[in-house]
């Protein structure tokens, strides 16, 4: 590289600040080895010689062309694929060839046009043997320009345009060569095939490439003959001193200083651009997971809403039982404790009876009743939670399959997708295996300890009506004993209503506490029975909601640091077209970018 400006000295300094940051960012972000190796070759190419790397189809002559460049038949010329290898050409006082091994090899001449710029041979990009096409692929990003050699018997075929297509994304300048144009007899025929390929090459690059039409075997002929007159003739005919006037001339220092920059950002562009195409497409397939997990929440909330909501007013319904017990218990009172009842209470026996038929009657059973009925609800809406949850994941699932998603999967790709199967696995599973009357039976069973605690009991074979009778009969006044015989018979006439309202009071006290004890126990154990539930429900996804919440965190940084990069690189190739321009006076014609 030639002696620098201070203005280009100091773009080179950041330039190679720059991008060095941001291959350090490349990998952090996980982008391929492959990748961020050949942006730290395009970084050190900025301090070796302008790199010019000639591509095209096998058979299309580009070794022909690079011999007529260096005006000796170094590279070997054939019909077959003949250059097996990248094939360096670089300045050297002796004409050698150095192979470093199958893959690689070095050729030195002593051109001096060489001591201005290093040359690539490459295999034919639709050669036989596909290594070929592998070693150029990895190559072409490399370089600071590209010929790109197109025959005039086949021009722009379907592969030259893909592989174009590749070259832009790499945002190379490309120039293109039409090489054997000694086969068009007439003018007509040139303007015809330029008509046709240049239009073609412009929409794939996005913009007019440099054409040269040129005749290889016509320099050879002209190398070859010893007629002045004929050799002048046959060259200018082969059209190779337009070409090598633009290499020399038209791309002078300026010209190949700039895209000698350009040349790094240009594949730092490309590997952002990657980075934020595979981010984006993450982002997209995310977003079936975010919906999904969405529909999920909100069958989780919606469960918790539903269930503090219809839980309080079904324990009102048994509060209800219990008040209409008190009713009845102080209206036994009144019609009981009175002085025409003398005789029948002092039977305290058939008073104890007589208040267990009227008053207590058949309260246990239809407290167990609807507490049973309570157990159902709850069951039953574990598991249609559970159908619901099934159903989401089965829709993913099939989802999963509409896109084929085999062996070959990202890892990303199949850690989402043995979640979403797991997790439904776990769904389908406990939905088909769901015995609602073991569950049943397991609540009862946690309803009856947390009663049987509160009346200070023992759970078992009792059973929740055995249990609440045992409450009831604690917290009920003693009926036999609220009046004595002997006292009754002596002031009977200012006793029984002191105790009827005695009676009565007590009987309030001890339905409240009852009711305290009851509603108590049946709530807390009924709400740890709801929780238990839905913190079942919400371990059972929680693997595969943790999973797409943290890539969608992810993905989001991820984006947010491609777009930083992309500001970045955008302002390198904004200050180095801009130096450059303001240094020449002219455009240096690098190569747009979408």
């Amino acid at each position: 590289m030639r002696l620098l400006t201070d203005a280009q000295a100091q773009l080179l300094r950041d330039v190679k600040k720059d991008l060095a940051d941001t291959r350090l960012a490349l990998a952090e972000l996980d982008a391929p080895r492959e990748a961020l190796t050949t942006l730290q070759q395009a970084i050190q190419q900025l301090d070796e010689l302008f790199l010019m790397v000639v591509v095209g189809e096998f058979n299309a002559g580009k070794s022909a062309l690079l011999n007529a460049l260096l005006g000796e038949r170094v590279m070997a010329e054939g019909v077959t694929p003949t250059t097996a290898r990248v094939t360096l050409v670089k300045w050297g006082e002796q004409i050698t060839e150095t192979i470093t091994d199958e893959t690689f090899a070095t050729y030195t001449h002593p051109l001096a046009l060489l001591r201005e710029l290093n040359i690539v041979d490459t295999p034919g990009t639709n050669a036989v043997i596909r290594q070929h096409e592998r070693l150029t692929n990895e190559f072409v990003p490399r370089s600071d320009l590209v010929l790109f050699v197109t025959s005039a018997d086949r021009p722009m075929t379907e592969s030259e345009r893909q592989f174009l297509e590749r070259i832009r994304e790499w945002g190379k300048k490309v120039v293109l060569i039409l090489n054997k144009a000694d086969l068009f007899e007439q003018p007509s025929q040139l303007a015809e095939v330029r008509a046709f390929v240049l239009p073609h090459a412009t929409q794939v690059l996005g913009a007019p490439p440099e054409f040269f039409p040129v005749s290889a075997k016509l320099a050879q002929k002209a190398r070859e003959t010893a007629d002045l007159a004929e050799k002048r003739r046959l060259r200018e005919a082969s059209g190779l001193d337009a070409l090598e006037r633009y290499i020399v001339e038209v791309l002078d220092d300026a010209a190949r200083l700039a895209l000698k920059f350009q040349n790094p950002l240009g594949v730092a562009g490309r590997l952002v651009d990657a980075a934020w195409t595979t981010a984006a497409a993450e982002a997209a397939d995310l977003t079936e997971d975010k919906e999904t997990v969405q529909a999920l929440d909100a069958t989780v909330s919606a469960y918790t809403r539903e269930l503090q909501a219809e839980l309080t007013p079904r324990l009102a319904e048994i509060e209800a039982i219990l008040l209409r017990l008190e009713a009845r218990g102080n209206d036994f009172f009144d019609r009981t404790l009175r002085l025409t009842n003398i005789v029948e209470l002092t039977r305290g026996d058939q008073v104890r009876l007589k208040f267990e038929k009227e008053v207590l009657g058949d309260v246990p059973a239809q407290i167990e009743q609807h507490v049973r009925r309570l157990i159902d609800w709850l069951v039953d809406k574990d598991l249609r939670q559970w159908q619901t949850v099934m159903s989401y994941l089965q829709k993913r699932q099939a989802r999963y399959n509409e896109q084929l998603v085999g062996e070959g999967a990202a890892p990303l790709e199949a850690r989402r997708r043995s979640l979403v199967d797991t997790v439904g696995k776990t769904a389908q599973t406990i939905v088909d295996t769901y015995d609602r009357e073991q569950e049943a039976r397991a609540v009862a069973s946690s309803v009856e300890t947390a009663v049987a605690q509160t009346a200070l009991l023992e759970a078992g074979a009792v059973g929740l009506g055995a249990l609440i009778v045992s409450l009831f009969a604690s917290s009920t006044i003693d009926v036999t004993g609220v009046l004595a015989a002997g006292l009754i018979a002596i002031v009977g006439l200012f006793v029984i209503p002191y105790k009827r309202r005695q009676a009565k009071e007590q009987f309030s006290a001890k339905m409240e506490e009852l009711r305290g004890k009851l509603q108590s126990a049946l709530t807390n154990q009924f709400r740890n029975e709801s929780e238990n539930a839905i913190d079942r429900l919400r371990e059972g996804v929680g693997p595969y909601t943790r999973f797409v919440r943290a890539e969608r965190e992810r993905v989001e940084k991820t984006q947010t640091a491609l777009e930083g990069l992309r500001q970045k690189v955008s302002a390198l190739r904004a200050r180095t077209a801009a130096l450059f321009q303001e240094s020449d006076g002219h455009p240096t014609g690098l190569m747009p970018r979408n």
